[in-house]
């Protein structure tokens, strides 16, 4: 069985080596047989020399590229039309997802018990305000369980971390959906779609690094405030 792993990528230069050599190295079940396929939505710094330099000794790589920058849904359903997998994976090129996690995010779906999993990171994530233990970007935190929140109550659902970059799907599910977003809003809209299609989103524990504005972090409270609209209207269209 092949895993199609989907790497958007836009300008993380310092970061998109070190993500495919991560997941290079990381160990999958013995049936799986890895697929990476980057999607270079049109980074303007190093970051296209960096992936060649990746790519040497990996068996299955694909290098997709943007013209121009159109955004991280636009990105994935790039990566998606060219993925050959029975199992899909959408991975950040930062290092604040751990490709260690892969194997565990997978699991449900070989062993059958389900069609979509999500990497939850917010399941007793701690909200700390100040100290020496002070939450990175705790509004966005705050945002994430709103959203979660808002998820829940719109589409009955008992999910802990919508917002998540984890997302793994068998092929017949992503497939059948079809995905507008260009922007963040991927993240809400592929997710308020397979829940009305009724199919249950398992969520595994997960743990991250989050980065700053600082070292590259790029969504914003704009993005927040188009992944409620979409929530709401994806509530009520298609």
């Amino acid at each position: 069985m092949k895993l199609s792993i989907i790497i958007p990528v836009f300008n993380e230069e310092k970061t998109i080596g070190k993500i495919i050599s991560k997941i290079k190295q990381t160990k999958l079940q013995k049936n799986i047989i890895k697929e990476i396929i980057v999607v270079d939505d049109g980074s303007t710094d190093a970051t296209a020399s960096e992936i060649r330099n990746s790519k040497f000794e990996i068996r299955n790589f694909k290098i997709l590229r943007h013209v121009k920058n159109l955004g991280k849904g636009a990105a994935v359903q790039t990566g998606l039309q060219k993925a050959t997998g029975e199992i899909f994976i959408i991975q950040d090129a930062d290092l604040e997802y751990n490709p260690q996690d892969l194997a565990k995010l997978v699991n449900p779906i070989l062993d059958g018990s389900a069609e979509v999993v999500y990497g939850t990171r917010l399941i007793n994530y701690p909200l700390n305000l100040w100290g020496n233990k002070k939450t990175v970007l705790p509004i966005h935190l705050i945002a994430n369980r709103f959203l979660t929140m808002l998820t829940n109550i719109l589409y009955g659902s008992h999910l802990t971390d919508m917002e998540t970059g984890y997302k793994v799907f068998k092929k017949g599910v992503i497939k059948a959906i079809k995905i507008t977003s260009k922007k963040f809003d991927f993240e809400p809209e592929v997710t308020a779609k397979v829940l009305k299609q009724g199919v249950k989103i398992i969520e595994i524990p997960i743990k991250t690094a989050p980065r700053t504005y600082q070292e590259g972090k790029k969504i914003g409270w704009r993005d927040g405030l188009v992944a409620i609209w979409t929530l709401i209207k994806y509530r009520f269209v298609e």
